[in-house]
């Protein structure tokens, strides 16, 4: 690849004269690396200098465009690709786009209009993918944040810049965002990436514990505090000491729990139930929710104080359908996932496919996707997902599906409840539709023959 500052650019053109024209407008912004070549092997045998984009001539001597573009994307599917074409042959435009080229443009009186538009937009993508790749080089070192965010749309570059920030510092961080975004997954890539990344990750959700017993858990409780109560039991401040304390839902917390939790905070310090002597703690507190914690104080559910108290660093997650692009990028990354689960070769999205999904609004966000896509994979053949296959409509009128802390397995286990139930328990034909054997659907709802 070129400098960081510049963009590596080869021209392949054989006309002499269009050549240079192509050169010119290239040449225009003196960020460009420009690499002049008159046939595909020549462009070939030269892509070990890593370029950014290519402008292919469709009609060389030796190649024709389309051999070429194979070759490039063989070598690396990154790399921009505009093919410029004397023929307005709309059925191969539409291959060449399907093969991978960002563009075909005509030779007329607009190629430069539209070529300059092309470039610029082929080098913001590139300048987000390496923005990207800086955040995400610093933020790795022991816990792999490739694996746990893909994205590259404006939102998620403003996500990436506030995990940095958190990593960087010891401060409290409040993390916003509807379910399904993700809010646990940034808690563990700032402990993990933070100087407590030795110490626990303890992670605890408020809508998970009953209130009479969610003092408990938190500081735990001594010998004889309550029926019950055989042996002292530590609390998750207690087992998060020297690392971090992840409080989920925090806004659901009872409100005469957020005095003691205001306490605890301000002293540094508990005592468990049943207990008197006070118990410092070290932890570095993460908190997230869906809801909007300010409107909470202003409505009298959550105390100002322990909201200042809390609200530290705050990072809010976008939703899903405010992540543009992202949304194909994750959805092959759940195909890939799928097939090496399975064993197979990883499925294709199909242009309608991703028409599809980018036009959906995704109430339940990431792990929705995730549950749409296996399931699509599960009803495609052959080797793409068209369209047909993806299907959120009667999720989309129930998305409270969705809004539940699920694994994947339960959703798999939601799927096939809700064929058998469309199909009157005919497991054989549940089968058929899904792709599945009838022992996976006796195991996954423990049935009996």
């Amino acid at each position: 690849m070129a400098k960081d500052h510049s963009i590596r650019i080869f021209v392949v053109e054989d006309d002499p004269v269009y050549q240079r024209l192509v050169k010119y407008m290239v040449e225009m912004d003196s960020d460009h690396e420009v690499h002049l070549f008159a046939t595909g092997k020549d462009c070939l045998s030269n892509l070990g200098l890593k370029p950014d984009i290519v402008s292919l001539d469709y009609s060389l001597p030796d190649m024709t465009g389309e051999e070429v573009l194979h070759q490039i994307k063989a070598f690396d599917q990154d790399i921009g690709v505009v093919i410029l074409s004397g023929q307005q042959d709309i059925g191969t435009a539409v291959n060449l786009l399907r093969e991978g080229a960002f563009d075909y443009i005509i030779k007329d009186a607009e190629t430069k209009e539209r070529f300059q538009h092309t470039l610029l937009h082929i080098k913001n993508q590139i300048k987000l993918k390496r923005e990207v790749a800086m955040l995400k080089a610093e933020l790795v070192e022991k816990y792999d944040f490739s694996k746990h965010f893909i994205g590259q749309s404006q939102p998620m570059l403003e996500v990436y810049h506030l995990i940095e920030k958190a990593v960087k510092s010891n401060i409290n961080v409040s993390i916003q965002g509807e379910s399904g975004t993700g809010k646990e997954v940034v808690a563990k890539c700032i402990h993990h990436n933070s100087f407590r990344r030795k110490g626990p990750f303890v992670a605890l959700n408020m809508n998970a514990i009953p209130k009479e017993l969610l003092e408990s858990e938190l500081f735990g409780y001594e010998k004889g505090a309550f029926t019950g109560a055989l042996a002292r039991k530590k609390g998750q401040f207690e087992l998060s000491n020297g690392g971090t304390l992840f409080l989920d839902e925090i806004a659901d917390l009872d409100i005469s729990m957020q005095a003691k939790l205001l306490r605890a905070l301000q002293e540094r310090e508990f005592i468990r139930v049943g207990g008197s002597s006070p118990i410092p703690f070290d932890a570095r507190i993460i908190v997230a929710t869906h809801k909007n914690l300010a409107e909470e104080v202003q409505n009298g559910r959550f105390r100002e104080d322990l909201y200042y108290r809390l609200l530290g660093l705050n990072i809010k997650l976008p939703p899903l359908h405010q992540r543009g692009n992202d949304i194909i990028l994750l959805a092959k990354s759940f195909l890939a996932n799928h097939a090496k689960q399975q064993g197979v070769k990883p499925l294709e999205l199909s242009k309608d496919a991703k028409n599809k999904l980018l036009s959906y609004s995704f109430p339940g966000n990431v792990r929705e996707l995730m549950a749409i896509v296996e399931l699509a994979a599960v009803m495609a053949e052959g080797k793409y997902v068209e369209a047909e296959d993806i299907q959120f409509s009667s999720l989309a009128k129930e998305p409270e599906f969705f809004n539940q802390s699920r694994t994947l397995e339960e959703y798999k286990d939601e799927i096939i409840r809700f064929y058998l139930k469309k199909y009157h328990d005919n497991v054989q034909l549940v089968a058929d539709k899904l792709n599945i054997g009838k022992s996976t659907i006796y195991r996954l709802l423990q049935l009996k023959k």
